[in-house]
Formats: C-alpha cells, structure tokens, sequence
C-alpha cells in the first residue's frame, strides 16, 4: 500500500471518527432540534422566537396558543382596552406580552418575574420593539425557581405607585406560591390597582370534582402531599405546584374585600393539567 492509500485511509477514519461523534451530539439535542423546527414551520409571529428550552417549560408546541387564549380572556372578562395599563405578576419569558404587543398601542405594560434570564430576554428582545412594554426583575426567593432569591415574597412591594394599573393578572403564579406569600401578593394587588380595575387569576383549585380525578390518578400532576388548606406534587419543594382548596381562596377574597365584584372562574378539563 503506498503513502498515498495510506494517507487517504486514516482521512477517511477520521471522517467516520468525527461523524460518530457529531451524531452522538446531535442525537441529544434532537428534541431542541424538533421544537425549534416545529416552531419555525408555524412561522412564529410576533417577530421574535424565545429561546427553545424556555419555551419547552411554558408550554412548548401549545406556547403562543396560550398566550393568544389568554389574551382572549383579559378582553371578555379583564375588559382589556387599547388604552389600559396592565400589570402582569410573574411575566416568564413573554407569553402573555407577546400577544398584547399587537393590541396595546396606545397603553402601558409592566411585567416582573424572579427569574434574571426571563428579564434578560425580555428585555432585550421585546422593549426595544415596542417601548411601552416594561420588564424588571423582583429577586425573591422560591425554592424551586430562585433559589438564591435574597428577598421573601411575603415582605415585597410590588415598584408602582398606588391606582396605577387598570388590569393586573397572574398566570400560573400563585400555582408556586405558598399561603402567606399569596395573601400578601393578594394585598399588593389590591393596592396598585385602581378602584375600578380587575384582577385576573388561574389557580389549581381543589373541590369535590378534582380530588375525585385526582383519586382515580387521572391528574398529568400528582398533587398528594397534604397540609392546611393545600397540596403539593413536592413536599419537599412545595412551590414546584401547588392547588388551593376553594374555601381557602375565598377566605382570602373575603379578607381583601374581593368579593364584591369578584368571580373565582373555573375551567378544569379531565385530566386537571393546568389549563384554568
């Protein structure tokens, strides 16, 4: 064999060497791969795409049908106007502004979240293309999404000045909050919105249906750890999902005055998944 097969043997080793491990790469992050495909064939509106992985944990295929679906509801049941301002606790990576980008042109959007990459993003990516959407970090503590948090939820203030917001809603927010922390989130909310404004927000509610789907293991989450009030999929980190039993939410709605003029709206499909 002369030096030239020889040369061209250990090239083509090399090759298969390198392609080996190329699709041992590839192989592993072929679910980013297909996310990121799927999202790109839906032609992604908006004009911005959010990093793959965090758009896999808000909902991943089912991410900008959410947004719009909930943007649907802050009109029929926020009464949402052009012209409001809005507040949203717990604002993760856009997927409620995205959609209002498109029909708040002449208010304001304010968002905090405890978790510094979502801020990042957002602001990097969607307040340069639309200057009335605001995004500020909170850095409170939550065992399971900031857990070097330096602040405790119970004791924060929410940076706005009182009346300033005609609608403020949570998605999946007081889902990872414990009840102290939620009674004072309830009693901030009460403060920065106006006299006629309207608050929007989903739960994991307990009642007799639920805890009977939950029985027959017919629930995507497994909330069996019990205490007061509450269950959790976690006991160890309860804040990774809570569900409220009913009464305890309107013992709250009771002592912020929400009653009057406030619904506890339920939505829960068969296999209790999150979707209020």
């Amino acid at each position: 064999m002369d030096k030239k097969n020889i040369s061209n043997l250990n090239l083509g080793n090399l090759i298969n060497k390198f392609n080996d491990i190329f699709y041992n790469i590839t192989k592993k992050q072929s679910l980013i791969y297909q996310i990121n495909t799927f999202l790109k064939k839906m032609k992604f509106p908006y004009g911005l795409v959010p990093p793959i992985k965090i758009v896999n944990s808000f909902g991943g295929s089912e991410f900008i049908k959410i947004g719009k679906d909930f943007s649907k509801y802050f009109k029929k049941f926020g009464y949402l106007r052009r012209d409001h301002k809005v507040l949203e606790v717990g604002c993760g990576i856009g997927r409620m502004a995205l959609p209002l980008t498109k029909y708040l042109k002449f208010g304001k959007y304010e968002g905090f979240d405890i978790v510094q990459d979502w801020i990042i993003w957002c602001k990097e990516n969607i307040t340069p293309r639309y200057p009335n959407f605001y995004f500020q970090l909170a850095d409170i503590y939550n065992k399971s999404y900031n857990p070097k948090g330096k602040l405790k939820a119970s004791e924060y203030q929410f940076p706005y000045e009182d009346e300033s917001f005609d609608l403020v809603f949570l998605t999946s927010v007081f889902t990872h909050m414990l009840p102290n922390d939620l009674d004072h989130y309830m009693s901030e909310i009460s403060r920065v919105l106006k006299k006629n404004g309207i608050c929007f927000i989903s739960y994991f509610l307990l009642n007799k249906e639920s805890i009977q789907l939950l029985n027959k293991k017919l629930s995507s989450l497994d909330f069996r750890y019990k205490f007061e009030g509450y269950r959790t999929i976690n006991a160890d980190v309860p804040e990774a999902a809570i569900a409220y039993e009913i009464s305890i939410i309107q013992e709250f709605y009771n002592k912020h005055n929400w009653m009057k003029g406030f619904d506890i709206y339920t939505k829960l499909d068969k296999r209790l998944n999150g979707r209020r």
